[in-house]
């Protein structure tokens, strides 16, 4: 857990922006449900060592989290899915709580609740089915369809800890948070998803023919990037999520996502205020010094404040 000490006069906001922010990826009964992931007895699928709870556990996820989404577009029949079943754009803040929750769950959970968690994903995924703008098939349980969006989930979220996380781990560490998300991938569906670092970049390369910007792809990179569901006075700390998102992206998503490529820029002003911006919402979502919890405060090593993608 990071300390950090309370400054007279900023606690009220301390207070006030975790609670926000919390209210917003884990919905209206967030504190019951952070209750019951963290404080129910049983086991869990990961002991408190695993850096499966390292990486989902910090404010790094927000980057990642986006990051991922805007990755997991270029595949036409994910992006097809995701705008016929989602709901992303009438329902955002509801898409961004649901799989946040399973993302908690299954990361922080007992065993019981991560089981029930993936089977109640999984059959949503047995319907969702149909067809892309071009007319190509997909279905939502297709293991090679999880695969991709499993791969680009893992790779956005390991970057983004890499960069900005409050302790960042070795190789072996980021080799062995890969080997903790295979497990949860194998119960979703997929059938090899990568074990360590090498061989996610393997299995990445390897979906590339497959990858494209659709016009559903672009559509969504705009809503994601220049109009996000939020009032005005968030917005400029949306803009830097948004900018460190985008400087995470492989050079060769760019183009087709239509996002531009500012090396300078990202590699100094970019960067710089991504690890202010994440310092920040750490700062808010740890416990003050007195160690009792707001509203919106988490738990050391808590997951459900981050969201998914």
């Amino acid at each position: 857990m990071v300390a950090y000490p309370e400054i007279p006069g900023l606690g009220a906001v301390r207070r006030r922006l975790g609670a926000e922010l919390f209210a917003r990826v884990a919905g209206p009964g967030g504190p019951g449900t952070r209750e019951r992931i963290h404080g129910s007895p049983g086991p869990r699928w990961f002991g408190p060592d695993r850096p499966i709870r390292t990486v989902h556990g910090d404010a790094s996820m927000f980057v990642g989290g986006l990051r991922a989404l805007l990755l997991q577009s270029l595949h036409p029949s994910a992006m097809a899915a995701v705008a016929a079943h989602s709901g992303y754009r009438g329902d955002p803040w509801g898409r961004l709580q649901r799989t946040s929750h399973f993302l908690a769950v299954t990361t922080f959970g007992t065993a019981s609740d991560a089981e029930a968690a993936v089977a109640h994903v999984r059959g949503i995924h047995a319907r969702v089915s149909g067809t892309t703008p071009e007319g190509e098939p997909y279905r939502a349980a297709d293991p090679h369809l999880l695969g991709w969006v499993h791969a680009a989930e893992v790779d956005s979220f390991l970057r983004a800890h890499r960069r900005y996380g409050a302790r960042p781990l070795d190789d072996a560490g980021y080799d062995a948070y890969v080997a903790d998300t295979a497990h949860v991938a194998r119960a979703l569906g997929v059938l090899d998803p990568p074990r360590d670092q090498a061989e996610l970049a393997a299995q990445l390369d390897a979906y590339r023919p497959e990858l494209r910007a659709s016009p559903q792809a672009r559509e969504a990179a705009r809503f994601l990037l220049l109009d996000p569901p939020l009032p005005w006075a968030a917005r400029p700390a949306y803009a830097v999520l948004a900018a460190n998102a985008v400087a995470l992206l492989p050079l060769w998503s760019r183009v087709p996502l239509g996002v531009p490529y500012l090396p300078l820029v990202e590699e100094t002003g970019v960067r710089l205020a991504g690890h202010g911006l994440t310092r920040v919402i750490r700062w808010a979502l740890t416990p003050p010094p007195d160690g009792v919890p707001g509203p919106g405060r988490m738990p050391p090593g808590s997951g459900a404040s981050a969201p998914k993608g």
